[in-house]
């Protein structure tokens, strides 16, 4: 009997991602300079089971694809962070989207932050310092983490952005102290100003806009809201830059995350206002 539970216990510990619907033998996450994560699963539903519930981290999900082992597409259902997946013949399950719901930025600090019933492994970009961690790494190899399972963090700094060599314990703490002061002023200091949506005084938006290191294509969608009054449609936007909808959505949920913009969501679209 002791012999039996030893072996039980073993088997627990060598296979943690097993379900009882599904074994999950992958879960990698992606992590882009913007702030996106691309997230894929790779799933061996368990014999005779015709559908299985996989937990998805994040909450908004862009381009979500669940095929099998032949890249064939199978039918699934999204029920608030979870997703039913109906199995079929699949022998391997392969799940993958982009979410921008994982990462946040407190100043030059970007933290990744993972609640996962599994271990994953997470790829930061090529140019990433890692500067804090909430539990030791499974292992470690260049830009790569294999993270336990749990409510984990990794908060990483990027190169280009003016940080070379990584940070020193002092220095960190110095930018994280800042970040909590201006985060108390913005709070109980700031107070936000009513104004009319189109009223923006264009020389102080545009004082605004040089602080930030934005790519042409950000530049050229604010300039423009700007000559439109401050305000101004997805749609209209999208078709002046001549950029595909996936691109232009990504591109003002960066520009909202860094306070430039407003998205004001409609029934029939979606409209972008200057933050002054």
């Amino acid at each position: 009997m002791k012999r039996i539970l030893a072996l039980i216990s073993l088997i627990l510990i060598v296979f943690p991602w097993v379900n009882a619907e599904f074994t999950v033998s992958n879960l990698e996450l992606i992590v882009y300079r913007d702030g996106y994560v691309k997230v894929e699963y790779q799933i061996i539903p368990e014999e005779y089971v015709t559908q299985i519930t996989v937990p998805l981290l994040g909450k908004d999900y862009e381009n979500l694809f669940v095929v099998d082992e032949n890249d064939d597409p199978l039918n699934f259902e999204v029920n608030g962070n979870e997703i039913i997946i109906y199995v079929g013949d699949a022998q391997i399950i392969k799940i993958s989207y982009y979410t921008s719901d994982l990462t946040n930025k407190e100043g030059l600090v970007w933290t990744l932050n993972v609640s996962s019933p599994y271990p994953f492994s997470v790829i930061l970009p090529e140019d990433a310092i890692i500067v804090e961690l909430s539990d030791i790494p499974l292992s470690i190899s260049a830009n790569t983490l294999s993270m336990p399972e749990g409510n984990q963090s990794i908060g990483y700094t990027l190169k280009s952005m003016g940080i070379e060599e990584r940070p020193t314990n002092v220095i960190y703490g110095i930018i994280v102290g800042l970040a909590i002061i201006a985060g108390l002023l913005l709070i109980f200091i700031r107070k936000p100003k009513k104004r009319e949506p189109g009223q923006i005084n264009k020389d102080l938006y545009l004082k605004k806009m040089r602080k930030y290191n934005l790519n042409e294509e950000e530049q050229k969608a604010l300039l423009y809201i700007l000559n439109k009054g401050g305000r101004a449609s997805q749609a209209e936007v999208r078709k002046a830059l001549g950029i595909p909808k996936t691109t232009a959505w990504r591109m003002f949920q960066r520009l909202e995350k860094q306070g430039l913009v407003k998205i004001i969501r409609g029934a029939k679209e979606n409209w972008v206002e200057l933050i002054p």
